[in-house]
């Protein structure tokens, strides 16, 4: 690791959807002894490669990469388990004197990651989605005020900040303490004490132009469709890993099935794809906006050219290191 970054534990790259985190990654990384920790909840799967913008093999043959390709599409994950298995492997790449590199934009998981707001011991898929399913079942049944007097009777303080009728964040509570035996009350008071936080400067890549974000977004989505997502959404449908689990709900592989059935044009399915990406990527601004950790780069003038990549390189090296 360079002399003047020995402080520096963790780095995270994040921000929404195509704007250029993992270019900046990899650089960062190629000049400062990194390996970089992928922090996407779609880049687990094996096969799903275009459609989750994965790194490409050339890129990943200058970096170590970690945390990609390591479930087939279909198989459950979760939030806690990526903690558990992020966490090991950034301690790892410390104790060999490196640097270790988040980059993602799965903002759950990094919040979770670097706040250690997350499950200690969260049980698998298949459980929490019977709980889920349970509670709303009985939202249905019984109403949405019997289900909110559930979580009063063991969280009341919860229960008076979470309106009845928001039957998704009444049963979200109640599956906490379901979860773990502990009340999302004190889970959120045990969070905010940052008892298991992992020490990391965190930058974020934002465009301010938001039709410049757009056009580029289209860009993407329009490169993606010519050079093989169709056939790679084809391939894992037919091999029916596109069936179920949180894999067949990822963008980019859900628009394109009705255009491989025949049922949609290529306008169409285009449309469709830019659509849910730009209303992926609002989600993912609104997310990170209400973290204060970030620190912010506009990468307008980068992305058209007005200024140079080394440029924001730069910018981000004195972000993280200072100029010592």
């Amino acid at each position: 690791m360079n002399e003047k970054n020995r402080d520096v534990v963790t780095i995270a790259i994040t921000g929404a959807t195509a704007t250029g985190k993992t270019a900046l990654a990899i650089a960062l990384a190629s000049r400062h002894d990194g390996e970089i920790i992928s922090c996407d909840s779609m880049q687990i799967y094996r096969g799903m490669d275009i459609g989750t913008a994965k790194p490409t093999k050339d890129e990943m043959s200058c970096v170590p990469h970690h945390m990609i390709d390591i479930l087939d599409p279909g198989e459950p994950y979760s939030c806690a388990r990526y903690v558990k298995e992020a966490r090991a492997i950034i301690n790892d790449i410390i104790s060999r004197g490196r640097l270790p590199i988040i980059c993602g934009g799965t903002g759950l998981y990094l919040d979770a990651l670097i706040s250690g707001n997350v499950f200690s011991e969260e049980p698998d898929e298949s459980t929490t989605n019977d709980i889920r399913s349970s509670l709303l079942q009985f939202a249905q049944e019984h109403g949405a005020d019997a289900l909110h007097r559930r979580l009063r009777d063991v969280d009341p303080e919860a229960a008076a900040s979470i309106h009845p009728n928001n039957i998704r964040r009444v049963a979200r509570a109640l599956e906490i303490y379901l979860k773990t035996g502990m009340t999302k009350t004190s889970w959120d008071a045990k969070s905010r004490s940052g008892e298991n936080a992992l020490p990391a400067l965190v930058i974020g890549l934002r465009f301010a132009d938001r039709n410049l974000h757009r056009h580029i977004i289209m860009k993407r989505c329009e490169k993606m469709f010519d050079t093989g997502l169709v056939d790679e959404v084809r391939r894992l449908y037919e091999e029916g890993k596109l069936a179920t689990g949180t894999a067949s709900q990822a963008i980019g592989y859900k628009e394109i099935i009705p255009y491989i059935l025949g049922q949609s044009s290529r306008e169409e399915v285009l449309t469709s794809l830019y659509t849910a990406t730009c209303q992926y990527a609002k989600r993912q601004e609104t997310w990170f906006r209400r973290r204060d950790y970030v620190h912010w780069i506009d990468v307008d003038d980068y992305a058209t050219g007005i200024k140079p990549f080394a440029d924001l390189i730069h910018l981000a090296e004195d972000i993280c290191f200072g100029n010592s």
